[in-house]
């Protein structure tokens, strides 16, 4: 009789991990392995073992980048100029962001355009520069975005939120694929965010008041705040994606006093642990701030957040698997669609987002 539960438990315990590795969501058979072990109440030893790791194998201290340089930014091409519609703005670009490295090298926090042009003019713009003045060969990306000539949209994951069914699903469509400028990552998991996810009309989680929140209205409109403060429920809301505490809070890094309180920052790795991370905000101007890249700790992401340019800023997901920033040249009349990682050592191919993806992420549209 025993034998024979066993047996049951066995077959049924090898179906669902089957299942999971074999599912079209585009991650790597080693991540579906451990989020299958994390959603089979192994949550708590997965992140006991990632702790374990990465304190066990800090980043380097000291020296430089490989070859000695930064990335650069990939733009598209640029044919002759068009006049730029009077009713777009005149775009003011950021201040330079001041290094962190006593020696700052070439372009260090010097913004460049990325990506392709909006209205005559590029909409999104990126710098680089290493993260503290002690991890100097590593380098993070910063990424300033244009309110004026970009929309977002909500993407919706195959695994997280799931459901549906949904009009923006797990990727961009290739009918949507010629206005797509930018995508980036979202949020924790919905059970380790400690807060709520809404889109469509429907409200997966509950959100809860207090939530750092990345706000998308019905215009293509962005925000990054606190729920219940500075955005509340109406019909001008289109989605709402909640993760942690604020992060960056009037320009002021929350982080710094206890970057080990895992009610604020979540229990998935301590806050002092040097990993890769991202986070998003927005300037003063409204304009949404993107920061990612390795060896960064909870406090040290708000510092790059707040010297790019960010007011309000929260974290979004953390580990190699889940950190992405693509800009995209081309798709349609301009030829196939390709897209250019942030960052060049960043784990996820350039048509993530184009491809069925099991998490949610923000895409950034031409207006």
């Amino acid at each position: 009789m025993l034998l024979a539960v066993f047996l049951v438990a066995l077959v049924s315990v090898a179906w669902s991990l089957g299942s999971a590795l074999a599912r079209p969501t585009g991650d790597p058979m080693s991540t579906k392995l451990v989020e299958w072990v994390r959603d089979h109440g192994g949550n708590g030893f997965v992140n006991r073992v990632e702790n374990w790791w990465y304190t066990s194998h800090p980043p380097p201290t000291g020296g430089l980048p490989k070859g000695g340089k930064l990335p650069v930014a990939h733009r598209a091409a640029v044919a002759a100029r068009r006049p730029v519609a009077s009713s777009i703005p005149v775009q003011v670009l950021p201040s330079a962001v001041v290094p962190f490295a006593k020696s700052p090298l070439p372009n260090e926090g010097v913004w460049a355009p990325a990506g392709k042009t909006v209205n005559g003019r590029a909409a999104v713009w990126e710098t680089f520069l290493r993260p503290d003045p002690i991890h100097t060969s590593e380098v993070v990306g910063a990424v300033w975005m244009d309110a004026t000539r970009l929309r977002a949209a909500l993407y919706n994951g195959i695994q997280l939120p799931g459901g549906g069914p949904w009009a923006r699903p797990a990727r961009v469509a290739p009918g949507d694929q010629p206005g797509l400028v930018a995508g980036f990552n979202s949020g924790f998991k919905l059970d380790s965010s400690l807060g709520g996810y809404y889109t469509e009309g429907k409200m997966v989680r509950p959100l809860v008041d207090g939530r750092a929140s990345i706000v998308i209205f019905t215009d293509g409109s962005t925000t990054v705040g606190v729920w219940g403060r500075d955005v509340r429920m109406g019909p001008n809301i289109a989605s709402v994606r909640q993760n942690l505490s604020m992060l960056v809070d009037g320009s002021q890094n929350l982080a710094a006093g206890d970057p080990n309180d895992t009610h604020r920052w979540g229990d998935t790795l301590g806050g002092r642990v040097f990993v890769w991370r991202s986070g998003v905000g927005v300037d003063a101007r409204g304009n949404l701030i993107y920061v990612g890249g390795p060896a960064l700790n909870i406090g040290t992401l708000a510092d790059v957040l707040i010297r790019a340019g960010a007011v309000r800023a929260m974290e979004l997901d953390i580990n190699t698997a889940w950190v992405s920033y693509f800009t995209y040249t081309g798709g349609g009349a301009a030829g196939p669609i390709q897209g250019t990682r942030l960052l060049p050592n960043m784990d996820r191919p350039p048509d993530r987002y184009l491809t069925g993806n099991s998490r949610d992420f923000i895409a950034l549209f031409a207006r």
